[in-house]
């Protein structure tokens, strides 16, 4: 198929040449900021940088929108499209309905279950793809290309789609970020983050192998008040801080109370 690469953020970087390692070809990839769409171009065979949302003339059946959740309703807006074009966003939170202003019936959604930045290479083989779609063809499509990409290709609706991405956020995001704040508080006192990197990849290795409500460990499981009490005490120039590990180690109890 012919694609037109709508976006050139963190999903478009990596799903751009993924779709032509498969053998499609990404025809021209949109950025309201040029140099931008330009800049992925440089990594794809023939693909022409846009600035313009008018594709009425081009020779191109698939559209993707990787764009931020917030501006997919404006780009479906101010989309013009060939006869017959097929159009799917790729955001794990956003209904199909968000695609609802497109000129086409043949919508859907490509959501790639992973976190991704441009400069980290990832394997789609091995990342979970959820496609949605109401219209028979352009389902029968995306899973096509999607088991192009991955050993791991499910239809999912948007509702469940809304849990996967919330229950990702946790896992990825929301963790990234206590690595954030460990580093910081590490740097505090000169010390090297690089102390954590055994703890951190012990600690997702067990929760993967035995689940993580069995690879909970700590002071907050031992209802051990003192080191709690402890902790809570260093972090008290830092409310913020405080107030997140007040709120995570009251769950941790709770969630293991008898």
């Amino acid at each position: 198929m012919n694609v037109v690469m709508i976006g050139s953020g963190n999903v478009a970087w990596h799903l751009a040449p993924a779709l032509e390692n498969i053998g499609h070809k990404v025809a021209a990839v949109y950025s309201r900021n040029r140099s931008h769409a330009k800049a992925l171009t440089k990594k794809l065979y023939e693909a022409t940088p846009v600035d313009s949302l008018d594709f009425g003339e081009l020779d191109a059946s698939l559209f993707v929108i990787a764009v931020s959740d917030q501006a997919i309703e404006e780009v479906a807006k101010e989309l013009i499209l060939p006869e017959e074009a097929m159009v799917v966003h790729t955001s794990g939170s956003q209904s199909l309905d968000s695609l609802g202003y497109v000129p086409t019936d043949q919508i859907g959604v490509f959501y790639p279950l992973q976190t991704f930045s441009k400069s980290k290479r990832v394997d789609f083989t091995n990342i979970p793809l959820l496609i949605e779609s109401d219209d028979d063809f352009t389902k029968r499509s995306l899973l096509k290309i999607a088991n192009q990409l991955s050993k791991k290709v499910l239809h999912v609706d948007s509702e469940d789609r809304k849990a996967l991405h919330i229950s990702a956020v946790f896992a990825c995001n929301l963790t990234n970020h206590l690595f954030t704040i460990a580093g910081k508080l590490l740097a505090d006192k000169q010390l090297d983050f690089n102390l954590l990197k055994p703890l951190i990849t012990e600690t997702i290795n067990k929760s993967l192998e035995i689940g993580p409500q069995n690879a909970q460990t700590g002071p907050a499981i031992r209802d051990d008040h003192e080191t709690l009490e402890k902790h809570m005490e260093y972090l008290e120039d830092n409310e913020d801080y405080k107030e997140i590990y007040r709120l995570i180690t009251q769950n941790i109890i709770d969630s293991y109370a008898d």
